[in-house]
């Protein structure tokens, strides 16, 4: 049972993100570890980032421009993750 709550807890705190949070003037970044189990790139939360900076741009009226993207892969033991720096043009 233990083992379960473990895993469980493990998983929910593997998909976290960050939102999107302010760097700078006119720039953001999101954050979001994947939930993905196994090794390889996180291509569901590198999509998942991008479409929550789309949302946000979308919603100012403005596209999104890519300024920096860093994507970490998933290993044993260790989840992926997606940081995007963006900007709303």
């Amino acid at each position: 049972m233990r083992f379960s709550v473990l895993i469980l807890v493990i998983l929910l705190a593997a998909c976290s993100s960050t939102g999107v949070v302010q760097t700078g003037d006119d720039t953001y970044m999101i954050g979001k570890r994947s939930a993905q189990a196994g090794f390889g790139p996180p291509v569901k939360t590198q999509g998942a980032v991008y479409e929550e900076a789309n949302e946000f741009c979308a919603q100012q009226q403005k596209t999104l421009e890519t300024v920096k993207l860093d994507v970490t892969n998933s290993g044993f033991g260790k989840p992926g993750a997606v940081n995007l720096q963006f900007r709303c043009i």
